[in-house]
């Protein structure tokens, strides 16, 4: 198994972890970065094509194809995930194909899918000026949602409550078009759709995060995760349990939503990250990408439902089956949650207390920040310091186990904020 992994800018070494399960795997992984560092990857498996452009990126795929003969090409990023579509039509290799990626990765094109679909999500509408977000907050009644149509990890999307939040809401988030890293890890060169803000209507209700795959005809729940956080206006405190606390007939509604989302979005087959929030009873589609979830998502899909997202990503890109059948919980509980800064600032240093890292309970702890790396939280955006995951004999072993050990974990930061 020969697989290529691709990023057009390359996102610290946040995937390094999960290239490594790839590796674990059985799968031969060779790395090309359009523009990264030179230590990233073991330098007979590695190559950077030295810029952004997909006809760079392009170009080193074929090069390194030709001698290498892949059987597949993919990525873990939402900001890759156009350039891997582009530059497997280009190898001849198995994708989801460009169109199909970018309904996936642009916001507003995905909600144009849905609703053409006839699959269920909030009012939405594309606004470019402060007047548009208002009459669409007057017509949707509030609270609303304001988010960047090329987002992600929920940097600027927020919550407003009424006319006057919303005006601060949407001048914060079109300042933040300007400076949204994942918009600048997108490859040069490809229609990435429109760039600028969403508001969409809020969906009032639990929301939960779904690892699953699409394959010809079907489309299998893998794992469904609960999001459980105390929820606020910036949606950045991400706390998670499974097995989720839906009934049989909710994980059915949940299977036709997603089953929609995806038929609507144009993919076959596919690995797929599904967020759907309930609504006056019924699931809505938050946005369905075509990657894994991020964080601890992977480990918890493993843990509490048999289901290996990293597993399916190496067999779908070569275009095989991957192993994969309807939800099925195996009753182990799992929280995790994101290690959050205390504030924005410069890191000097992260604090991990001696023996954390051994205990038996904790299956998941990434720390992704260093020192000297720039934290911002809302709403100047989104940074954590890493990920923390924990098996329980219950809902509240395994929450209280959580919150007790990232309190443990904190980082000193200095800067005006800190």
């Amino acid at each position: 198994m020969k697989l290529l992994a691709l990023e057009a800018r390359q996102n610290a070494t946040y995937y390094i972890s999960r290239y490594e399960q790839v590796v674990g795997l059985g799968a031969d992984l060779y790395v090309l970065n359009g523009e990264g560092t030179e230590d990233f990857w073991p330098a007979d498996r590695y190559r950077t094509a030295g810029s952004r452009s997909i006809e760079a990126l392009i170009a080193a795929a074929k090069e390194w194809h030709a001698e290498e003969h892949f059987e597949g090409v993919f990525t873990f990023s939402e900001s890759g995930v156009l350039a891997v579509a582009a530059v497997a039509e280009a190898l001849g290799l198995p994708g989801i194909g460009v169109e199909a990626a970018r309904a996936s990765r642009n916001k507003l094109l995905m909600r144009q899918a849905h609703e053409r679909g006839g699959a269920a999500h909030p009012h939405f509408r594309f606004v470019t000026t402060e007047a548009e977000a208002l009459a669409a907050g007057l017509d949707f009644g509030y609270p609303v949602i304001v988010k960047p149509t090329l987002g992600a990890a929920s940097n600027y999307v927020f919550r407003a409550d009424d006319a006057a939040e919303l005006r601060e809401r949407y001048a914060q988030a079109a300042q933040g078009l300007t400076e949204l890293s994942w918009y600048a890890m997108e490859a040069d060169g490809l229609d990435l759709g429109p760039h600028g803000l969403l508001v969409e209507s809020f969906l009032d209700g639990d929301e939960f995060l779904i690892e699953a795959l699409a394959w010809d005809d079907e489309v299998y729940l893998g794992s469904i995760v609960d999001r459980v956080t105390a929820e606020g206006d910036t949606f950045d405190d991400d706390v998670h349990h499974a097995p989720t606390a839906l009934t049989p007939a909710q994980v059915e509604a949940v299977h036709e939503v997603v089953t929609a989302g995806a038929r609507a979005q144009g993919l076959r087959r596919s690995v797929l990250h599904a967020e759907v929030r309930f609504h006056e009873g019924r699931p809505h589609l938050v946005e369905i990408a075509v990657r894994p979830g991020g964080g601890g998502l992977d480990h918890m899909a493993r843990i509490s439902a048999g289901y290996d997202p990293i597993a399916a990503v190496a067999d779908v890109a070569r275009g095989v089956r991957p192993k994969a059948g309807h939800y099925l919980p195996t009753g182990v509980h799992t929280a995790a949650l994101c290690l959050l800064p205390p504030a924005s600032g410069r890191v000097a240093h992260v604090h991990v207390p001696d023996g954390l890292a051994d205990r038996d309970d904790l299956f998941f702890l990434k720390v992704t920040a260093k020192p000297g790396d720039l934290v911002r939280r809302p709403p100047a955006g989104n940074s954590i310091l890493g990920f923390l995951g924990v098996t329980g004999t219950s809902f509240e072993d395994a929450m209280s186990t959580a919150e007790e050990l990232a309190a443990q974990v904190r980082a000193d930061l200095t800067g005006p904020d800190a």
